[in-house]
């Protein structure tokens, strides 16, 4: 379940408490939902009993309980529990996600996996100084914000040099400070880089000034370029091209993807290399991950913060490469329903990775 259909799901449990007459108010049209705050619990909260309380003329704690259990009685499985905490937080937990059914969701919507359905109506004037990590991560902080249905504009306090535009690739609406009319006006100032990030080229300078958070300083070294596992970009597409490669491998062998059980009765191999040992065939951290992805990016989105998507695909490829040995037949073996699920489940995972460097404005190649 994503955050808009989770949202959705919430909106249906007030107008429920509505029409049975344990609650007069009118009915909102979006709940936010977002990740639990200090003292919450489970996958998500939402404030909307707080929201409602004035109008309803009752405690949000009160609101908080009825909502509750209207949430629980609600002919949806996904959510699993629910708990008020605080003056009146609704702490959302969702069940388990199967294999198959997060795999069938992610090649449904492709690489805008995680993103909202459609225009949400906020809108978001985003501003930067002449700096060329502000002006990169703004870049990447309004592409998130698109993702998640906000409409946004960008500005900067002068015209980007040429090198960020034509080697980093930004982008930049307007220059000079925003008007008094705007709608909303948000200063994105991290901490300033050290040296120049051009000479790194655009996906390794992009990494490097967005995988610290906003408040640390960008170390600018050669070490992005490097080709091994102690770059974390380096992991990051090289798990997206080894999930490429594995479709062509199984194109080869003449079997193709099919969401399913991924366990079968074959013992797993020895695990091999660095890189090649292979996790039990359920990979709870690989669907862990993936079904956090939506999450993630409305989290990034909301706290303008694109470390976050950064790292979140980092414990992607982490996950998924222990995987990959065990998704094609070995040997003499014939290709599997598991097989087919376990590909699937592979290419879904590069799905993501590619989805996830789109946003941050990284080149993804099937090639690496």
């Amino acid at each position: 379940m994503t955050p808009v259909e989770l949202s959705r799901t919430v909106l249906r449990a007030v107008r429920r408490a509505v029409d049975e007459g344990e609650l007069s108010v009118t009915v909102p049209g979006r709940a936010v939902v977002g990740v639990p705050g200090p003292g919450g619990c489970g996958d998500y909260a939402t404030n909307i009993a707080l929201q409602l309380a004035r109008p309803a003329g009752q405690p949000p704690q009160r609101v908080a309980e009825i909502l509750r259990s209207y949430l629980l009685d609600l002919d949806t499985a996904e959510v699993a529990d629910v708990v008020v905490t605080g003056p009146g937080f609704l702490n959302i937990s969702l069940r388990s996600t199967s294999s198959a059914a997060l795999v069938e969701e992610i090649v449904r919507r492709g690489q805008w996996y995680g993103y909202a359905d459609g225009p949400t109506g906020q809108v978001v004037q985003l501003h930067a100084p002449h700096e060329v990590r502000a002006v990169v991560v703004m870049d990447v902080v309004a592409r998130l914000l698109r993702s998640q249905g906000a409409l946004v504009r960008t500005s900067c306090e002068a015209r980007p040099e040429s090198a960020w535009v034509d080697v980093l690739g930004v982008r930049v609406d307007a220059y000079g400070r925003p008007g008094a009319s705007a709608p909303l006006d948000v200063d994105v100032r991290p901490v300033p880089v050290a040296a120049d990030p051009v000479p790194l080229g655009r996906d390794a300078a992009r990494w490097a000034l967005l995988l610290p958070a906003a408040h640390d300083r960008p170390r600018i070294s050669d070490d992005h370029l490097v080709q091994r596992e102690g770059n974390p970009l380096f992991r990051v597409r090289y798990a997206h091209a080894r999930t490429r490669a594995l479709s062509r491998n199984a194109a080869d062998l003449g079997f193709t993807p099919e969401p399913g059980p991924l366990a079968d009765a074959r013992p797993l191999p020895e695990p091999g290399p660095l890189l090649d040992a292979p996790h039990l065939p359920e990979a709870p951290p690989l669907l862990a991950a993936l079904s956090d992805h939506p999450r993630v990016l409305a989290h990034a989105a909301a706290h303008r913060a694109p470390d976050r998507l950064a790292r979140h695909l980092v414990t992607v490829a982490d996950a998924v490469l222990p995987f990959l040995p065990v998704v094609l037949p070995r040997g003499a073996e014939k290709p599997s329903a598991a097989h087919r699920a376990r590909l699937a489940l592979a290419e879904a995972a590069g799905t993501v990775l590619a989805g996830g460097l789109s946003l941050l404005g990284i080149d993804a190649p099937d090639h690496l």
